[in-house]
């Protein structure tokens, strides 16, 4: 497994964050991100990434790894694609609500389906896996 050497990016890094060392939004390392739209041209490539990987809800750490970043730039990242309303992040035990807008609701009197959840058990797997690193 790879890890990020804090030697090996710096400057992509300032460059993706826009030099901001904290997120404007607190994230869990559990909260669930989901995709709200596709991506548009211009935006950053790592932007791209991210709305193209939670298509389906992903863990914050989750995302980290799978983009070779560290946690804090994924969040500031994910702070910005929140603010654009282009990303929902909400923690697994709130349900619907949570951190980010509120689930959309349907037009007739059909409630919409819920994407399904990741078992708690390996996001638990994955977060030991991580303290293990």
């Amino acid at each position: 497994m790879m890890r990020w050497d804090v030697h090996e990016q710096p400057d992509r890094l300032f460059a993706a964050t826009g030099g901001r060392s904290r997120a404007y939004t607190e994230f869990d390392l559990v909260s669930l991100v989901v995709s709200e739209s596709e991506p548009a041209a211009g935006m950053a490539p790592e932007a791209v990434q991210i709305l193209r990987l939670c298509r389906h809800p992903m863990a914050l750490v989750e995302v980290s790894a799978r983009l070779r970043m560290p946690v804090g730039v994924v969040a500031i990242l994910l702070s910005d694609l929140l603010a654009e309303g282009r990303i929902s992040v909400r923690h697994p035990s709130s349900g619907a609500g949570g951190a980010g807008r509120p689930a959309p609701r349907g037009a007739g009197a059909a409630t919409p389906a819920r994407p399904r959840l990741p078992d708690t058990g390996l996001v638990r797997e994955v977060l030991v896996a991580l303290k293990n690193l």
